[in-house]
């Protein structure tokens, strides 16, 4: 048996085909700092700084290149701050359709009636339900927030049901973000500049309760969801080139991967999740795994961030702004 010293003295030693790889390199915070300097370090920083470093060359390559850019978040990004940042995204034009669940259709619409509110994760859910509060993680929604959702929703059903019977999902929202008429609306964005919001679980939350409401009462709906997918596939299929920017998982996802099937996959791809691949779950799912669906082209620019997206994303949304600025 050889000796296990020796054995560990004379492991293989590095070659210097490792002489073209960057160098490990931090922040210098012995100076004031930029984003431009801040993401130029996480480059060479490691684990998920360099990834997201990454991410915001995938992004620039998409801008670049003229790409279709589908956006998908879950709804707690609409509960949180990155709602702001999402708008601001629609606003102006950088993003070309936009994927969310049913709790960010109906906290897009909530919020336009008054703030969330900061709490605590820990804080008693006896305590705030009596109080009239839901609890969003660490986001306090007091419950009038979805009285007066309900109070606009209900009349603006009436108004054009059963008129429009038979409406799709995306047509309505655009309708909704007419009504709503509010500049920090996402909705409302969206219908100005002619940016299809899709939800394809609409039914999923208050939303969908709201829908309930109006059959139990006899009242007639009738959503269109055959002629989304038709949407939102020929937006895919009539792209020279297409990217998705994906805040978490869910079937916001899966919706905007999905719909690129057809075209054999997205060009580029940016994800930035908490979720893992253990359990087999889509959400969890990386790029190999989207390759193997044709949900991603083999030749694609993609990148996974694993990181909360309300760090990670305002982080990104920053430098992406000030390099559109510049170009």
């Amino acid at each position: 048996m050889s000796d296990p010293v020796d054995a560990w003295r004379n492991r293989p030693q590095t070659t210097e085909e490792l002489d073209s790889y960057p160098s490990v390199r931090g922040l210098d915070v012995s100076m004031d700092v930029c984003i431009d300097q801040l993401f130029s370090s996480f480059a060479s920083t490691g684990f998920q700084a360099t990834n997201l470093a990454r991410s915001l060359e995938v992004i620039k390559a998409m801008r670049r290149e003229n790409a279709t850019i589908f956006f998908s978040c879950t709804s707690n990004q609409i509960s949180s701050g990155n709602r702001d940042i999402i708008r601001y995204l629609v606003q102006h034009k950088f993003i070309d359709a936009f994927v969310t669940s049913a709790g960010g259709i109906e906290e897009d619409i909530a919020k336009t009636f008054g703030d969330f509110k900061i709490g605590s994760f820990s804080s008693p859910g006896k305590l705030l339900r009596d109080s009239g509060v839901h609890r969003i993680g660490n986001i306090f929604v007091p419950t009038s927030r979805y009285t007066k959702l309900d109070q606009f929703l209900s009349p603006f059903f009436d108004e054009i049901f059963p008129e429009k019977n038979g409406i799709g999902v995306s047509d309505l929202l655009r309708l909704v973000g007419e009504k709503l008429a509010s500049d920090e609306s996402i909705l409302t964005w969206a219908a100005r500049n002619d940016i299809p919001v899709f939800c394809p679980a609409i039914q999923d939350g208050a939303f969908g309760d709201i829908l309930y409401f109006r059959t139990h009462a006899q009242k007639p709906i009738v959503l269109d969801i055959a002629n989304e997918n038709k949407k939102i596939i020929s937006l895919a299929l009539n792209s020279e080139k297409t990217g998705a920017i994906l805040l978490g998982g869910g079937v916001s996802k899966h919706y905007v991967l999905n719909a690129n099937i057809l075209r054999d996959g997205l060009d580029y791809l940016v994800n930035i999740t908490t979720a893992q691949e253990f359990d087999g779950s889509d959400s969890g799912g990386n790029s190999e795994e989207a390759i193997t669906w044709s949900k991603l082209q083999e030749d694609s620019l993609h990148v996974r961030v694993s990181c909360d997206a309300s760090i990670a994303f305002p982080l990104l949304a920053s430098a992406w702004m000030r390099w559109e600025r510049s170009r």
